[in-house]
């Protein structure tokens, strides 16, 4: 089975990224794509939005990044074609684990090089920094797909993640490319949101998805309930767009 390794970065928090890693997961997985979600984030707000709590006391990617259990038993089962390797608090810690480590940056490439066959998708939720838990998932992926919020900011921030992602491919990992632009938070009524995605599409010439993810009050409430948008409002603009994103993920395939 051939698989796609996608890491959803963005050093900037709230920028959609979290909500696009497990809704887009979601997506392909009712699209009958074996799917799994990896938490790299130490907020573990992915683990959260899919209902896994600190008091679950399940295996983390912590763990899988220490060598301490293998990546296979701590994929956690969401739906069917969904697995997920959870993050928790313990995450916080890698930074310095990972700091005096030889092969830093390949630590998660390694642990989950015995589960790659298993999936046609592996998604990567990038915590919102640049330091060595995003380069792990950076070295681990082929792929890039960034979120960005319909804001001027949030366009004037993405070089210096560019120029992380350049040097992994540089120094690590020249397989990398970023593949995908993701547009988020979109409202098409307001002047602001269509001139930013315009200037997302000259700056990131054909690498913008066609599908933009609309502000819709509904992917905010899901994670309360800790289910993905299919399953907590599947009528919604939210599910709609995911399904296209998803779609067009697939299609770039072809």
């Amino acid at each position: 089975m051939k698989t796609r390794i996608i890491a959803l970065a963005n050093q900037k928090g709230g920028s959609g990224k979290t909500t696009t890693t497990v809704n887009l997961g979601a997506a392909l997985a009712l699209r009958k794509k074996k799917v799994l979600l990896i938490d790299l984030d130490p907020q573990a707000h992915a683990s959260l939005h899919l209902g896994i709590s600190p008091e679950d006391k399940v295996n983390s990617v912590y763990e899988v990044i220490q060598g301490e259990i293998r990546a296979e038993d701590a994929a956690v089962e969401i739906l069917k074609n969904l697995d997920l390797i959870p993050a928790d608090v313990h995450l916080a810690g890698a930074e310095e684990y990972l700091h005096n480590k030889p092969g830093r940056e390949s630590c998660l490439k390694e642990a989950i090089k015995p589960i790659r066959g298993r999936y046609e998708y592996i998604l990567i939720d990038c915590p919102p920094s640049l330091g060595l838990l995003t380069q792990n998932a950076l070295t681990a992926a082929q792929e890039v797909f960034i979120a960005l919020q319909s804001q001027y900011l949030a366009l004037a921030g993405s070089g210096q993640l560019l120029e992380v992602v350049e040097l992994v491919k540089e120094r690590i990992n020249p397989a990398l490319e970023i593949t995908g632009i993701i547009s988020c938070m979109y409202d098409k009524r307001t002047n602001l949101s269509r001139e930013v995605l315009g200037e997302l599409k000259k700056h990131f010439k054909g690498r913008v998805f066609k599908t933009s993810i609309r502000v819709n009050v509904v992917l905010a409430e899901a994670p309360i309930r800790g289910v993905d948008i299919f399953r907590y409002e599947p009528r919604s603009h939210g599910a709609q767009d995911y399904k296209s994103l998803a779609k067009e993920v697939i299609k770039q395939e072809d």
